[in-house]
């Protein structure tokens, strides 16, 4: 297993400098690009040239702004090759469409964000007959139970959107490879604390919008996995990210490549305090899910396969038990305390709180969340970095107890371990 810190693979290409030796990369605004020879116009069609050999054809082929953010994001995920793309999204349907054809049939988690829900379940069926088994992800005998002579991909996230369960990627490769699929992992809640390629994965997919802009101010996507895969899904002929176009903007490529340097310290950052929130609402009493309490049903194994010092990432959750109380939590930090927005997404420097059942989960049935373990009133934290530790406590503390989630007499002292109530 390859626990080599995945910044160390960044250092030779943080050395490719500017067109005038400027220490970042130059912006490539180019729509179209020149040959030299007129003989090299029909090799760049015929896929016999491209950018590893320094030749660009087209700006919704290949830019090398964005090329050069693709090797990165291929350092960070120990593979290959990587190309960028317009969303999350782009990036999951781009390496579905490559992986799978008509009449193909996928087994995914059934606890994935709420686009990827609708993309498999009722996109593909209609467009491409490509049809989607969904299963309980951590339950192995289920997947190998699910899986056909026309199975051609599982799909997981590392971490179940919402609900924070990890994807087995060893076992689940083994799985996959055993009947000819592939493996393909959506790393969005984990950058860094995961190398879902070095566990067994044959892509891996992120939404860039997330923890590594960190911003919440550019949607992004990528597709990592080997240089054949990425070739295939760029081919002129029948790639799908070359022919439905969902090209990065090379602007928003420099701004991304410019971010990743100190995504190790946002990562950091978002799990120290995560984890710090988690076991003081834990010892309130509260329902709360986040990997890194000992009592989660994944700890042990999220510790055999994470890079240790991102801790286990930024997100936790709260069932506050119904939807009204959920709401009315969130509106009081947002509005009275100042605490975080409420808002979908994830992976801001402040933090952002949804209900997720009625938000980034809404395209699942009601019988489909309960499947998943999606309750009514279920928040989904991602907590941000912004402001002291004690002072965000504070805010959160004064909304449980003004919305009645702990009662009033909690204003006790947290030692580390433990919350001591002290009555008024």
């Amino acid at each position: 297993m390859n626990k080599r810190n995945p910044i160390e693979d960044l250092a030779h290409l943080r050395h490719e400098f500017g067109e005038h030796g400027g220490v970042n990369m130059s912006i490539e605004a180019s729509s179209t690009f020149t040959v030299i020879d007129p003989e090299t116009m029909p090799e760049l069609f015929a896929g016999r040239r491209g950018p590893d050999k320094g030749c660009y054809l087209y700006g919704r082929h290949f830019n090398p702004t964005v090329y050069n953010l693709g090797r990165q994001m291929a350092a960070l995920e120990c593979t290959e090759a990587a190309y960028c793309t317009a969303s999350g999204m782009a990036a999951i349907s781009g390496a579905v469409l490559g992986v799978c054809n008509a009449g193909d049939e996928i087994v995914a988690s059934n606890a994935v964000y709420g686009g990827t829900y609708a993309l498999f379940q009722d996109f593909l069926p209609v467009k491409t007959g490509i049809k989607t088994t969904f299963v309980d992800i951590t339950d192995l005998d289920a997947v190998s139970s699910a899986i056909t002579k026309r199975t051609k991909l599982i799909f997981a996230e590392s971490v179940s959107n919402p609900t924070l369960r990890l994807a087995n990627m060893p076992r689940l490769a083994e799985i996959a490879h055993g009947c000819g699929a592939r493996l393909l992992i959506d790393n969005t809640f984990s950058p860094l604390i995961f190398r879902p390629a070095a566990l067994g994965a044959d892509i891996v997919v992120h939404s860039i919008t997330k923890f590594i802009s960190g911003a919440s101010d550019v949607i992004a996507g990528a597709v990592c996995s080997t240089e054949d895969f990425i070739g295939e899904l760029m081919d002129l002929h029948s790639g799908p990210l070359m022919l439905l176009g969902p090209t990065m903007d090379p602007h928003i490529a420099s701004s991304v490549s410019l971010r990743i340097p100190h995504l190790p310290l946002r990562m950091a950052a978002h799990g120290e305090r995560a984890l710090e929130f988690s076991k003081r609402l834990d010892a309130l009493g509260l329902d709360v899910m986040y990997p890194g309490l000992r009592q989660h049903p994944d700890h042990g194994l999220f510790n055999e396969l994470r890079s240790t010092e991102y801790g286990y990432g930024g997100v936790f959750t709260i069932d506050a038990g119904d939807a009204d109380t959920a709401n009315e939590l969130m509106s009081h930090l947002q509005n009275e305390q100042r605490f975080g927005y409420l808002a979908v997404s994830l992976g801001y420097f402040d933090t952002l709180m949804s209900c997720s059942g009625s938000s980034t989960s809404s395209e699942m049935s009601d019988d489909d969340q309960r499947a998943a373990g999606i309750s009514p009133g279920l928040i989904r934290v991602s907590i941000g970095y912004t402001g002291t530790l004690e002072q965000r406590w504070a805010q959160l503390l004064d909304a449980l107890t003004a919305t009645g989630v702990v009662s009033p007499t909690h204003s006790g002292r947290y030692d580390g371990d433990t919350y001591e109530s002290r009555r008024d």
